[in-house]
């Protein structure tokens, strides 16, 4: 005979599942409301209960025992192992109740049940108690002089929920298994995004065409996604290809900071550190801003700083320069003689500080950084026009600094586009002083000119034609650079 369990919402929710699974004619042996909300209902099915009864048919000898529910009960307790329990569950009132068919002279007991129709399986749908720990079990007095029953062996009672919460317990998860499962979930999220920005770029084709073209060009000549998205959302609509090519570039270089068409930096003197990784040329920069300096207040005005003790023969090539330019050269080896040094050159009208390149993910830049933690010290960031623009952006990012008043565009004429580090400087709201050229001091040093830097970003676009994509990449490329937008473009008062 199989008992089962029923749980719902409600009552009716209950039957209901009773009825499906037992039919119509299934014995509910119990209900009750369970904690946390719900009904369970305990029921068998009709068929077993007749199968049950039938024990009644095997000839017995009559005899005076206990009653017949507690018959029932006792089998219930020899199927849990012999064990003993304080006070009687409702699953065990509820079969004492089932199992005790009482006759009307006699009554059944444990020994008088045949052991082939002894039921098999306790089935349930909760999770197994923790077993109790035996005790010994008190049996009933037997009459005097009364032969002893043989005893006959009991199969142990399984339930149902034994084997189904076994199976349902979670198997322990190695760490490859998850990375699979993260790899898999990227890659749907890849092909969703993919799917996505094909169809907004679909969208985009059929209902606004210029913006379309316009946000080709941006992404081709070196912008980032999130720029470019960010401004054909602000583009107006309705302008032809060319004019909204021309409000984008009115955009870019109303967002683009400069400090003007004049030398501020050297007609407001006072006291510059030139940072930035190796090989951006930050020692011949200093000799381009020192000789201006030198032609516009004479040699006396100026004066020469370097921390670059680690470059062999450093110190010496901008010893080289101030020799030519006629001016003193000091070598800084911490705060201590920075702060000493600098009180001597106090009569300087600008002081020109060389610091040590090192790659944008070097320990040692919090060091250097920390040493022109100073108020009287401005910090100007060179960035290398010819990097790729991930790099620059890295780069903009870790050199960050409190004292950081700007940034000079080096090696204009190695970089096939300009629009990477003209997206840098937009992002990361880096005001142009200069920007270089060549090696030729001073001759190579120009005052940023913003229009002209945007004109040339998309006149160069086309000239590596083999890192460009396809028109039908575009969707993949913009699906797969969703990055969070974390600066805002003002175009108030942009006219085309």
């Amino acid at each position: 005979m199989v008992v089962k369990k029923f749980y719902g919402a409600t009552t009716r929710d209950a039957l209901r599942q009773v009825r499906d699974e037992l039919g119509p004619d299934a014995l509910i042996l119990s209900n009750r409301q369970i904690a946390g909300g719900g009904v369970e209902i305990m029921a068998v099915a009709d068929a077993d209960v007749a199968a049950l009864t039938s024990i009644q048919s095997t000839p017995i000898a009559a005899k005076v025992g206990p009653r017949a529910a507690q018959n029932g009960a006792r089998l219930i307790h020899s199927a849990q192992h012999e064990r003993t329990e304080p006070t009687p569950t409702p699953l065990n009132r509820a079969l004492a109740r089932s199992y005790a068919i009482a006759d009307e002279d006699q009554e059944p007991t444990l020994d008088d049940v045949p052991a082939e129709e002894v039921p098999q399986v306790v089935r349930s749908n909760r999770p197994p108690r923790a077993p109790a720990a035996p005790a010994p079990q008190v049996a009933p007095p037997a009459p005097r002089n009364a032969p002893e029953p043989p005893r006959r062996a009991l199969p142990n009672f399984s339930f149902e929920d034994d084997d189904a919460h076994d199976a349902l317990s979670p198997a322990p998860v190695n760490g490859e298994a998850m990375e699979d499962i993260a790899r898999e979930i990227r890659l749907l999220r890849g092909l969703l995004e993919s799917q996505i920005a094909g169809m907004a770029w679909g969208e985009l084709s059929k209902h606004a065409p210029e913006k379309l073209e316009a946000l080709r060009q941006l992404l081709a000549a070196g912008f980032c996604p999130a720029l470019s998205r960010q401004l054909i959302d602000k583009m107006p609509g309705g302008l032809t290809l060319d004019a909204g090519m021309r409000w984008v570039k009115a955009a870019l270089a109303h967002n683009l900071p400069a400090m003007g068409n004049h030398d501020a930096l050297i007609e407001r003197g006072g006291i510059v550190a030139l940072i930035g990784p190796t090989g951006v040329g930050k020692t011949t920069t200093v000799a381009k801003l020192a000789a201006r300096c030198a032609l516009t207040h004479g040699p006396q005005s100026v004066a020469l700083l370097t921390t670059d003790s680690y470059r062999i023969g450093a110190q010496d090539q901008l010893r080289i320069y101030g020799r030519i330019i006629g001016i003193p050269v000091h070598d800084v080896k911490d705060d201590t003689d920075l702060e000493l040094t600098l009180a001597d050159l106090a009569d300087r009208h600008l002081v020109l500080i060389d610091t040590v390149g090192m790659g944008q993910r070097d320990q040692r830049i919090v060091e250097q950084l920390r040493l022109f933690d100073v108020d009287a010290v401005q910090t100007v960031l060179l960035l290398a026009a010819n990097a790729a623009p991930a790099t620059l952006d890295d780069v903009a990012r870790r050199y960050k600094n409190a004292h950081l008043t700007g940034c000079i565009l080096t090696k204009l004429d190695e970089a096939m586009s300009l629009g990477g580090c003209l997206d840098v400087a937009i992002r990361h709201k880096l005001a142009l002083h200069f920007v270089t050229n060549g090696q030729r001091v001073p001759e190579d040093l120009h005052v940023a000119r913003v229009d002209y830097l945007v004109d040339r970003a998309f006149r160069n676009q086309h000239d590596s034609g083999v890192f460009q994509l396809q028109r039908d990449e575009y969707p993949l490329y913009m699906g797969s650079q969703d990055a969070p937008l974390d600066f805002t473009l003002n175009v108030g008062g942009v006219r085309g």
